[in-house]
């Protein structure tokens, strides 16, 4: 259910290389959370990074939710990007299992299959 990469790339490094795969794959980066920095302004000692980017393709999007409004629950598709012990990893959990968990429609299992298809090149084209 998990794509999770190793990349050689420093944290900050690997988070630009990952907004150029967003925006080179035609999805738009809506948001990038800052999970590490929001914990420690909490008074949590997290040691870690870790930044969430919020990613949408809106023409996939739209017929997610024409299928199926509650879905927009799902939505928008998530990547991060994390450290852990030392190395800097890239990850999502996958769009076709997790629609499948929600819904049987087979429309959405194909608008899933092409989503994943493209965020796993994302993440490649990021590592």
């Amino acid at each position: 259910m998990f794509y999770i990469v190793d990349t050689n790339k420093p944290f900050n490094q690997a988070v630009s290389a990952l907004e150029l795969a967003v925006t080179g794959n035609g999805f738009g980066v809506l948001h990038v959370h800052d999970l590490a920095a929001t914990l420690r302004s909490k008074g949590i000692a997290f040691t870690e990074e870790c930044k969430i980017f919020e990613v949408c393709n809106p023409i996939q999007a739209a017929k997610v939710l024409a299928a199926d409004m509650r879905l927009n629950m799902a939505l928008p598709c998530r990547i991060s990007v994390y450290t852990e012990q030392g190395k800097t990893k890239i990850g999502l959990i996958k769009p076709v299992p997790m629609l499948s968990a929600l819904s049987q429609d087979v429309a959405l299992n194909e608008v899933a299959k092409e989503v994943e298809s493209k965020m796993l090149k994302m993440v490649d084209e990021a590592k």
